[in-house]
């Protein structure tokens, strides 16, 4: 386990037994059941923009494409001829094909990720707001709703978005807990055990270097924008489903920048070439967990974002000082050695 995951992971810990002292309840089989859920659902999309700050790019149109892919999967259910299944294999193209377009702006085009993702933040959110007239909508049949189309199967798929495993008789495991393990899994293989994970990583270190050693660095940053569109998109059902209240303006609504501060704090570096996802899984639920214990406690909610800016800023500072005493550190013993 890298360093600053050891550090990261010490003040979930130290945050954690502290809110549990000052707070009983905070234990309870229903708040860490909710701790989970919620730690999850924002994992999974913090995992896609880590692979774009690998990179040395940005995106901060995650949240509208949570919001958009919500939006537009929750007005397929009620399509009759659109089955369940088919919606959720046009929402992870549509998601893909967002995640394309942004990557060939970007290097086709010439075009700065800020810019391009700013846009398609903006963009997304209108499409949402328009599409249902700014109109909320829920992907579950009500239950008053016997003629919905496909009702049954859209309440089976519920079950699997949004179900849950018993594991004692107060704590049941959400299931999106279950789909962040799975990608989880595979995007640290991808990232650690292939040689697409070794481009990514090397194009963020240097993209010159990596060009003229041969790497399609286009290609590479298309399939990194690819990743976190599409993590995007299956967040954004998992959201529809929990909520099954979907707001075109509200849903996803900064959750990009949740999502970068996790990718950031869990080890990412902005310049690139840096990071892993043990540590950005870490710092999801780091947030989630400063989140709830703000609730816990009955610190006024005025306050969470100016608390979670403060830790956010404290953990890159502290992060950024032990990085600088190593770089001294291995500077001092390379002159050593060469005396």
């Amino acid at each position: 386990m890298k360093k600053n995951t050891l550090g990261i992971f010490g003040l979930f810990v130290v945050i954690f037994l502290a809110t549990a002292i000052l707070n009983p309840d905070f234990v309870s089989g229903y708040n860490l059941q909710n701790i989970t859920k919620w730690s999850s659902l924002f994992a999974v999309i913090s995992i896609g923009v880590a692979f774009v700050i690998i990179t040395g790019g940005i995106d901060l149109s995650i949240g509208s494409v949570v919001g958009l892919v919500a939006v537009v999967m929750s007005y397929m259910l009620t399509i009759e001829g659109f089955s369940p299944s088919l919606t959720v294999f046009s929402m992870l193209c549509m998601s893909a094909f967002i995640g394309l377009i942004h990557g060939l702006l970007i290097t086709k085009a010439r075009i700065q990720p800020f810019v391009v993702t700013l846009c398609g933040l903006l963009i997304y959110r209108s499409l949402a707001r328009w599409l249902t007239d700014n109109q909320s909508l829920g992907p579950i049949p009500r239950d008053d709703q016997a003629g919905f189309v496909n009702k049954e199967f859209i309440e089976g798929l519920a079950a699997i978005f949004k179900g849950k495993i018993p594991i004692t008789e107060t704590f049941n495991l959400p299931t999106p807990f279950i789909f962040l393990a799975v990608i989880g899994v595979i995007a640290a293989i991808f990232l650690n055990r292939t040689i697409w994970g070794r481009y990514l990583l090397a194009l963020g270190n240097n993209e010159d270097a990596a060009r003229y050693s041969g790497i399609n660095t286009d290609a590479v940053k298309v399939i990194a924008y690819i990743i976190c569109s599409l993590l995007a998109g299956i967040g954004g059902m998992l959201f529809a489903f929990e909520l099954n209240s979907v707001q075109p303006a509200q849903t996803g609504e900064f959750f990009e920048l949740y999502a970068i501060a996790a990718a950031v704090l869990g080890g990412c570096s902005l310049r690139g070439g840096e990071g892993g996802i043990l540590g950005v899984i870490i710092a999801a639920s780091v947030i989630r967990l400063i989140y709830n214990s703000i609730n816990m406690l009955g610190i006024s909610s005025h306050l969470e974002f100016a608390i979670l800016g403060v830790v956010i800023l404290c953990g890159v500072i502290a992060d950024e000082s032990i990085k600088s005493v190593m770089a001294k550190r291995r500077t001092a013993q390379a002159n050593a050695a060469k005396k």
